[in-house]
């Protein structure tokens, strides 16, 4: 009986557009009707048929009220998703018809109309049509919602009853997949109330109300609390089996580039707990403001991120280097919009192996700022290609440095990694070479005799950030959204992890520090386990682990193996004691480097084994420059040909 009545509403909902306007006006026309008829049985306590004494009112009625019902476009809204706003536009018709009809028949007044039905009739019309369009609206969305017809449907709470968590609330009200059955909020005054016909409960009574009310979602409606406080939210969520979700950041639903039913995954720095501190913005513009800035690697994760905070604080130019063409066109959208009209934004193609391209760019446009990212990263990819990591990641630093010593610009900043401190791989061995580049070329700006410039050298040093290309985080989420396995290398691995914003603000905070060949270290909380990071991200996606205790599980963790050069643990440090500086988070590293002139003669030696592929000695060489170099594997490059 209940799915023929369904059937049968399906079959209203589908009738065409005039044939439901024609039903709502034969409606509203019977209104009328009735609204007349019974204003008299109001007025003379008896019934009386409007053939007899009411016919001339009636007239009057129709000849009023549905031109001004067209004219308010009363038969122009869909009815099971109108609101507050569709009844507010009723209002506003009905009253309009009430001055009219009221002024003709109760103050100027007809023969045989009771001047009172100028007043009676109008007030039961508006009673009538949005008594009419409410209850359709009801029965329609009751019938028609899968709210009521599908047992998959997600049932959630909204945790915020705030602003943002009303809003949401009414976005969602037509939701075919959501039902959200109330509100959680910590403020006890607000316990048991309503918004919307929504109760908003304590997050206390979260556990039975998860089973009461077959709970199986939290939507996050708390955009502007401090992150503390939400992260202590999260960490009591996780005591629960249930997924939990989002809204965008405030900034982002103000600006309009989200919507608040965009629901997004947590940030993993949510989980994390790491509360970051507040930018020092002395630091932020003191190498940026009203000065030209160069960033190489502008659309890598890191550049990317150091432009967007760099734009800021409104530098004169910012000029972009990027070898791929996609990812600097991206940035270069991203940033060349009229909100940054004080800052000229230049797209560059170019690869930093390239010292031609390179001494072209500085000497025209003589940044005094270089914020040097560009670099290959992934450490599988790099170990099979080992010659060009050490071309670009080596060489390409040391020509750009090079460049930047001889033209005089004041500030060189060169993004490095932990992978750098005890490599056992060749992408850290790139870098740590390339740290002791800079540290070389410092070693020869400070000694007069052997330059008469100075560029402020500096290296930042830090571990993984969160969300960057190649990161795990994406990856899993991928693989939790497919239904799994989550790949995991190794049960034990640990990594260090901060926020992409945090890292780029940190580094030019430290690049402003530099008083020249300064080793920087971030401070990056403590390791992080990524098999307990992967079991939070399977929870917080409201699913369970499988594994051999639960054969039912959704999601399964898949140790696959060590990559080829992966350690288990990484550092930050090659000393013992870093020395503190005036922020709280970077940290000074005093560390062992190499002479320019003996430097220079060793990668006069590494050119000669690249240019012969001759793979074998160059990693001979790069063990006895960084002594701590300790690959863990055998050479897997794809061009490597045993001699």
């Amino acid at each position: 009986m209940r799915i023929n009545f369904i059937n049968s509403t399906n079959k209203i909902l589908n009738l065409s557009r005039p044939l439901k306007t024609l039903i709502a006006i034969s409606i509203d026309f019977s209104c009328c009707i009735f609204s007349v008829w019974f204003s008299y049985y109001l007025r003379l306590g008896e019934l009386v048929p409007l053939s007899e004494r009411g016919i001339d009112a009636l007239a009057y009625a129709l000849i009023i009220s549905f031109p001004i019902f067209l004219i308010f476009g009363l038969y122009k809204n869909i009815f099971r998703y109108s609101g507050l706003y569709s009844l507010f536009i009723v209002s506003k018709a009905l009253s309009l018809y009430g001055v009219i009809y009221g002024t003709r028949i109760s103050i100027l007044g007809i023969n045989g109309i009771p001047r009172t039905i100028g007043l009676i009739q109008p007030l039961l019309l508006l009673l009538l049509i949005i008594s009419w369009r409410v209850l359709v609206r009801f029965l329609l969305r009751k019938l028609n919602n899968k709210h009521y017809a599908k047992k998959d449907t997600v049932k959630a709470f909204v945790y915020g009853s705030g602003e943002a968590g009303r809003q949401l609330v009414k976005a969602m009200q037509d939701s075919q997949e959501i039902s959200i059955l109330g509100f959680l909020d910590d403020d006890e005054n607000k316990k048991g109330c309503l918004i919307d016909g929504k109760k908003i409960y304590s997050p206390i009574n979260l556990g039975n109300l998860i089973i009461k009310k077959n709970i199986s979602l939290v939507l996050l409606a708390i955009p502007s609390i401090p992150k503390k406080k939400k992260s202590e939210i999260i960490k009591n969520l996780l005591n629960y089996k249930i997924a939990v979700r989002t809204i965008p950041d405030i900034s982002n639903l103000a600006s309009g580039k989200s919507l608040i039913t965009e629901f997004i995954d947590l940030e993993i720095d949510d989980l994390l707990g790491r509360i970051p501190v507040e930018p020092f913005q002395s630091l932020m513009k003191r190498n940026i403001s009203s000065k030209t800035i160069l960033v190489t690697g502008a659309g890598g994760s890191i550049g990317r991120e150091l432009c967007l905070q760099i734009i800021k604080h409104k530098p004169k130019k910012l000029l972009l280097i990027e070898i791929s063409e996609y990812a600097l066109y991206s940035i270069h959208e991203e940033l060349d919009h009229p909100g940054n009209i004080e800052t000229e934004v230049i797209p560059l193609i170019g690869s930093v192996q390239d010292s031609k391209r390179m001494e072209r760019i500085i000497s025209i446009f003589k940044p005094e700022t270089i914020y040097h990212t560009a670099a290959y990263k992934h450490v599988p990819i790099v170990e099979h290609n080992l010659i060009e990591g050490l071309k670009n990641n080596l060489l390409g630093t040391f020509t750009l440095a090079k460049l930047a010593l001889d033209k005089n610009v004041n500030n060189f900043v060169f993004i490095s990694t932990d992978k750098a401190v005890r490599p056992t791989n060749i992408m850290g061995a790139t870098k740590r070479l390339a740290e002791l580049s800079l540290q070389a070329l410092n070693e020869k700006s400070v000694i007069p005799s052997k330059s008469k410039n100075k560029t402020k050298f500096s290296i930042v040093r830090f571990g993984n950030v969160l969300d960057s290309s190649g990161s795990v985080i994406p990856k899993f989420r991928d693989q939790i959204k497919h239904g799994g396995p989550i790949t995991l290398t190794h049960k034990d691995i640990t990594r260090y992890f901060m926020t992409i914003t945090e890292a780029a603000q940190l580094v030019i905070q430290a690049g402003a520090m530099a008083k020249g060949g300064d080793v920087f270290v971030l401070d990056m909380g403590n390791p992080i386990k990524i098999y307990d990071l992967a079991l939070k991200m399977i929870e917080l996606s409201g699913l369970t682990l499988k594994n051999s205790l639960n054969l039912n599980g959704d999601i399964e963790i898949k140790i696959t193996g060590l990559r080829p050069g992966e350690k288990l643990y990484e550092e930050l440090l090659l000393s013992k004691n870093p020395i503190k500086t005036k922020h709280p988070k970077i940290y000074r590293s005093k560390e062992p480097y190499i002479l320019h002139e003996e430097f220079v003669k060793e990668i006069d030696l590494l050119k000669v084994f690249i240019e012969n592929n001759d793979i074998e000695q160059l990693l001979e060489k790069v063990k006895k420059i960084v002594v701590d170099y300790s690959p863990n594997i055998k050479i897997i490059d794809h061009t490597f040909v045993k001699k």
